[in-house]
């Protein structure tokens, strides 16, 4: 079925691209919500290493932290399309300073042992059902601005994924150099800038309440929605099918890396903490020369570029004999990562309808987080000495999936239509 590019305009709650600059309405938000989410995705695990030693428990940390997530999502993009992403983002991020707070004085009075350990899991499964939360109400807000301006579509989305990035670059090292200082410290600060982004979030004022398709089809059920919508639109299908094999070989990372630094390398957790920010800068390097890659080249070739050079550092990874070795191969595969999220996020804006948006959105992300879960439990049962063979299967299927994929897009029309109307 050829591709289109959806000519309709934001409705309804969707509408509501705040007056305003965009940094204090979207991108002020944004990013104190993205530092937050960074400092939660990537302390969790190394919490639970730092105050239990096992791998087993840290895999399962990983695990627990996202399998609420990809429950989250569905609610999430109903809750959107109800209710409108400023009163999601702050009710989300308030909840997570709450939660966040009240764990670390609970963590100070208990002692060491299960009870110890088993307020830390929970902690990692809160605090990534409601960081689902205030993202799919950031995600929202981003398609939004992006379908205004459709004829910068691909620079609007790279300055957000930047947000993202950069907020990565410094969440890592943040909470790997505050848990050397103890949990306290980096709880304390995770429960900050979930307040401040609470607090921010209200820049976005509500839209008034009025029944429109997405209220009806919210009513109807989101996931649905989502997956019809989907249905129709194959080339959107395919670039998410790609990247969920591609992200089981990231969460396979993610979770491991604290094993692997910590035990096979012996270095602390702040340099865990390094390893991600020196990744995410590469991130970051490489979704700015996107920006300047795609007004000569077309999404397919930056795509197709970005794929092969995530597979290639992928599948090198378990053959890294240093720390430094692993923190290269790791950054590489991650600004070919960066790549490929500004390919899909691109295309996604453009050919989701408005009145399916929060529920398609919530879909294709949902569908994007259900490996993460699978990589912690991969973790949780694998022994640390056999963690390489498992990352370097899944690399296998990772590069299997991504070239299927491009060769599969290199004719699709709506790659060559959003060059032309660069």
């Amino acid at each position: 079925m050829a591709i289109t590019v959806r000519e309709d305009r934001p409705v309804g709650r969707h509408a509501a691209v705040p007056p305003g600059s965009l940094f204090r309405r979207i991108h002020a938000p944004r990013a104190s919500d993205a530092l937050a989410f960074s400092m939660a995705t990537y302390a969790m695990p190394l919490l639970v290493l730092a105050i239990t030693g096992s791998s087993s428990l840290t895999g399962l940390a990983f695990a627990l932290e996202w399998t609420p997530r990809i429950a989250a999502f569905v609610v999430a993009g109903k809750a959107v399309d109800r209710c409108g992403a400023a009163i999601v983002l702050f009710i989300a991020s308030a909840a997570r300073a709450t939660v966040v707070a009240v764990s670390a004085v609970a963590l100070l009075m208990l002692p060491r042992g299960t009870t110890e350990t088993a307020v830390v899991l929970v902690l990692a499964a809160v605090t990534g059902t409601l960081s689902q939360f205030s993202f799919v109400a950031n995600e929202a807000v981003g398609a939004v601005v992006t379908r205004r301006d459709e004829a910068r579509s691909h620079g609007i989305q790279a300055v957000l994924v930047g947000i993202d990035q950069s907020a990565t670059v410094l969440g890592p090292l943040l909470a790997g150099l505050l848990l050397l200082a103890g949990p306290g410290w980096m709880l304390g600060c995770l429960s900050t800038v979930s307040l401040i982004a609470a607090v921010l979030g209200l820049q976005t004022p509500p839209t008034p309440l009025r029944a429109t398709r997405a209220d009806t089809a919210a009513k109807d059920g989101a996931l649905g929605l989502g997956l019809r919508t989907l249905l129709t639109l194959p080339a959107l299908g395919r670039l998410v099918a790609g990247l969920a094999c591609s992200n089981l070989a990231l969460g396979l990372l993610q979770s491991a890396s604290p094993v692997i630094v910590v035990d096979t390398f012996g270095r602390s957790s702040a340099d865990v903490g390094a390893l991600w920010s020196v990744a995410a800068v590469a991130t970051l390097l490489a979704i700015t020369g996107c920006r300047f890659a795609l007004s000569r080249l077309d999404l397919w070739g930056v795509g197709m570029v970005s794929a092969t050079l995530a597979s290639a550092a992928c599948l090198a990874v378990p053959h890294a004999p240093s720390y430094l070795s692993y923190t290269v191969l790791v950054a590489i595969f991650m600004a070919g990562d960066g790549g490929l999220t500004v390919v899909l996020r691109t295309v996604r804006s453009l050919v989701i309808p408005t009145t399916a948006l929060g529920a398609t959105l919530s879909l294709t992300m949902l569908l994007l987080l259900l490996p993460f879960p699978v990589a912690g439990v991969l973790v949780a049962l694998t022994p640390p000495a056999h963690l390489g063979s498992v990352i370097l299967a899944c690399a296998l299927v990772q590069a299997t999936a991504l070239v299927t994929v491009f060769v599969r897009l290199r004719d699709e029309p709506v790659l060559r239509l959003v060059a032309a109307r660069r």
